[in-house]
């Protein structure tokens, strides 16, 4: 007891001018006494050197972030990243985004003929498409694109690469082979949701009935004035024109359904028509560059239909029409 009230009597006496942390404690090296128990080992300085360095690599982070954002291709990539999270947040989205893309493809004036209607169908599609494959099949914006062309495709004198082209200087590397796989698969989704698919009969009536309708109405939009040279009088013209489209519509009858069910009906209702104008008499009536005029494709386009349909036909010449 004598000894213990000594040591204590020693320790009371101590000044403790020499501590140091041990641990995390405060102990006094002269008499051994523990000042502090109560240290947090968290806010030890190891740590919190730790810490400011994180928030500096943080803040370094942002201000580099911030620094290339004034660069407007890096600024022009980081929104189109924010457009694709948008897109691939949700099936449920507005489509407010898409409709942005569809008005910045209308502003390179390639002649987007997109209404009420077929914007209605292309939101459709894509959301459905979206809502189940959206895990399996992430690039989106193919798709929207690829959905984009099917609803214009057969309706457009729009070549499929200057859309590819466009669709580039957009920002979405795309091509003809990434193109028509993406609407493969669309269709294949649509075929496996959707019940009521039609058959290979009825789609065959349905195209070429638009072919027939559309051959009526470009042959006549050449106003007679424009070939009255080749003929005696209006009547003349007007039963010639009559002919051609008996001759187209037995023309139709020998194409098969295979060899029309992928092809711009609009491109090949003009290349019918420069087919049935060779078979005339005189081949001078109906040239491509009169059939560009109505149409709006161009002579390279009419003379590739052309050409498909020789392939298919024959030539022109072994179709005669009588010329009065």
């Amino acid at each position: 007891m004598k000894k213990k009230r000594e040591q204590s009597s020693e320790n009371s006496k101590c000044e403790h001018h020499n501590v140091e942390q041990d641990g995390g404690y405060l102990v006094c090296k002269d008499c051994g006494l523990i000042l502090d128990e109560r240290i947090d080992f968290e806010t030890s300085p190891s740590n919190k050197i730790f810490s400011e360095s994180q928030l500096e690599y943080e803040r370094k982070i942002r201000f580099g972030d911030s620094k290339a954002m004034q660069d407007p291709k890096i600024k022009q990539k980081y929104d189109q990243i924010q457009t694709l999270n948008k897109w691939f947040r949700d099936y449920k989205t507005s489509f407010s985004e898409q409709k942005k893309t569809i008005e910045l493809l209308k502003t390179y004036g390639i002649g987007l003929n997109i209404n009420k209607v077929k914007n209605q169908r292309i939101k459709n599609r894509y959301l459905r498409y979206n809502k189940y494959h959206r895990h399996t099949y992430q690039n989106m914006v193919i798709i929207f694109l690829a959905i984009v062309w099917m609803e214009i495709k057969d309706t457009t004198h729009i070549r499929i690469e200057e859309y590819i082209k466009v669709a580039g200087e957009l920002g979405h590397k795309i091509n003809k082979k990434m193109l028509n796989n993406a609407m493969l698969k669309v269709k294949r989704t649509e075929q496996l949701f959707d019940k009521s698919v039609k058959d290979e009969g009825t789609l065959e009536r349905e195209i070429k009935g638009k072919i027939k309708i559309l051959f009526q109405k470009d042959l006549n939009s050449i106003s007679y004035d424009k070939i009255k040279t080749h003929f005696s009088n209006k009547s003349e013209y007007e039963k010639l024109k009559i002919d051609m489209q008996l001759l187209a519509a037995e023309l139709l009858n020998k194409i098969s359904y295979s060899q029309i069910q992928n092809l711009n009906y609009k491109a090949f209702t003009a290349g019918l028509i420069y087919y049935v104008g060779q078979t005339l008499d005189n081949k001078k009536i109906f040239t491509q560059n009169l059939i560009e005029e109505t149409s709006k494709f161009s002579s390279t386009t009419i003379r590739k239909k052309f050409n498909v349909l020789k392939d298919i036909l024959g030539d022109p010449q072994t179709e005669q029409v009588e010329f009065v």
